[in-house]
């Protein structure tokens, strides 16, 4: 039997099956946090494979070399930076007031009768730095506040600005899924950006303005009074008010936007400049998302928080209070990186990839179904967007992929990753939560539109796949 697993096709595949099935056992059933779920079934999966434990965890003298730790180094140290650097850059944007900025801007330039278009820019737009529960966290008193002056349903001007939050968490950097997913593929997060940007936008018109106007009209909830007073009242307990003059909106787009162009700059200086040149090595300097985030991150608390006069104090305590939650953020991706090592050294990747050009079934396609799997099943995107990863990047590392081609791969695995938000997604409770919406009512919207987001996203990816 033994043998038989670590030898044979059918008992990789097994391997690799039952894997996948006890990790979810272990979340779902056991309520095991996913980190050390990963961590389990990946040292379970290396053991039963017939890794050595030398291999596997080294020795007492030496475990640098070993797949552990190897495992966790490698992604860590790819994204660590990035999603540190990311979330700050979030915090002090959302702290300084440039949501309310960014708002306001919108609603004056499309008027009311647009207005869930300007609420949908405004997530779009807001949503590439600040997580997605922080972007609710800030922008909903401003949709309750649209949705009681027009009268009409607040789910009209709510799956706008979800939609546009959304995209923007599961396709572009620095949020975590995607540059998790980068690190364990190795594509240049510059290509991540160019193809998350020609995944996103389509995605999010079609349900973040074509269905949020069609569901909106059908789902009539209005705005309770008290629900705003909370809201406006849990903002000033968290410092987000405050009565200084608001920034400018080109200064909040322009520190929005400074790491995005560099890193850009950076993929396309690698191309199109002469390695070893003095631009050339400026240009991938800048360009190194670590380095691009720290410029941006530096400009926001000079421009948007001493200048403005916040004390070093608050800026500190911002500080920390934003990178709290990126621990266990962390520990989740690291520990997927463990896990797509192992699948890596036990050959399962490769008899993964054998099978697959088999039976023809495309790469960019299975990762969307693994994908969609893991994330109804358990319903974190992150830890989707990580486990699938860690599983298709053995599949992808012999099949010579270009580095747009690897972007699209991600991206297939990111729209999976929101498919179908349902009781066990924490965003299904936040989004029921923020808009006075019954369970039924966030199934009919919310669940829908995380659907149909994830599937727009897919179809544009697999399409695109077709011509690069």
């Amino acid at each position: 039997m033994i043998d038989w697993l670590q030898h044979s096709t059918g008992g990789l595949l097994t391997l690799a099956v039952v894997s996948i099935a006890v990790l979810l056992l272990l979340i779902i059933k056991f309520k095991v946090e996913p980190f050390i779920a990963l961590i389990v079934v990946a040292l379970l999966v290396a053991l039963l494979a017939g890794v050595p434990v030398e291999t596997l965890v080294g020795s007492a003298q030496k475990a640098s070399d070993s797949l552990l730790e190897k495992g966790f180094g490698s992604i860590l140290g790819h994204i660590a930076a990035i999603i540190g650097l990311g979330t700050l850059l979030g915090a002090i944007l959302e702290a300084s007031g440039g949501a309310q900025v960014l708002m306001d801007k919108l609603m004056n330039a499309f008027g009311e009768k647009r207005a869930p278009v300007a609420i949908g820019l405004a997530g779009l737009i807001f949503g590439v730095p600040v997580f997605f529960d922080i972007g609710i966290f800030v922008l909903a008193p401003l949709v309750y506040v649209a949705a009681k002056r027009s009268g009409k349903s607040i789910v009209l001007f709510a799956m706008p600005l979800l939609a546009g939050l959304s995209v923007m968490h599961a396709f572009m950097p620095p949020h975590p899924g995607p540059v998790a997913a980068a690190g364990l593929l190795k594509v240049s997060l510059g290509w991540i950006i160019i193809m998350g940007l020609a995944v996103a936008i389509p995605a999010w018109f079609v349900g973040g303005v074509l269905y949020s106007y069609w569901i909106g009209k059908r789902i009539n909830v209005p705005v309770p009074e008290e629900m705003l007073a909370a809201a406006e009242a849990a903002r000033a307990e968290n410092g987000s008010g405050d009565d200084r003059e608001p920034p400018s909106l080109g200064l909040v787009l322009a520190i929005i936007g400074l790491p995005l162009v560099l890193i850009l700059a950076g993929t396309f200086g690698s191309i199109l400049l002469t390695k070893g040149s003095k631009l050339y090595s400026v240009a991938t300097f800048f360009g190194t998302p670590a380095v691009a985030l720290t410029i941006s991150v530096l400009l926001a608390f000079w421009l948007l928080g001493f200048r403005r006069g916040m004390t070093r104090e608050k800026v500190a305590e911002l500080s920390a209070a934003s990178l709290k939650p990126v621990a266990m953020i962390l520990l989740v991706v690291g520990a997927g990186g463990f896990f797509g090592a192992v699948l890596a050294a036990t050959g399962i990747g490769k008899t993964l990839a054998n099978e697959l050009s088999g039976i023809g079934l495309p790469v960019i396609a299975l990762a969307y179904v693994i994908s969609c799997v893991i994330r109804i099943a358990q319903g974190s995107a992150t830890v989707a967007i990580v486990t699938t990863a860690g599983i298709v990047a053995p599949v992808v590392a012999d099949l010579n992929y270009s580095q747009p081609q690897l972007a699209l791969v991600v991206m297939a695995i990111a729209s999976g990753s929101i498919i179908a938000s349902h009781v066990n997604d924490g965003g299904f409770w936040i989004v029921s939560r923020y808009f006075g919406l019954s369970v039924k009512e966030t199934l009919q919207s919310w669940t829908v539109l995380e659907t149909i987001l994830s599937v727009v996203g897919f179809v544009v990816a697999a399409l695109i796949s077709l011509v690069v």
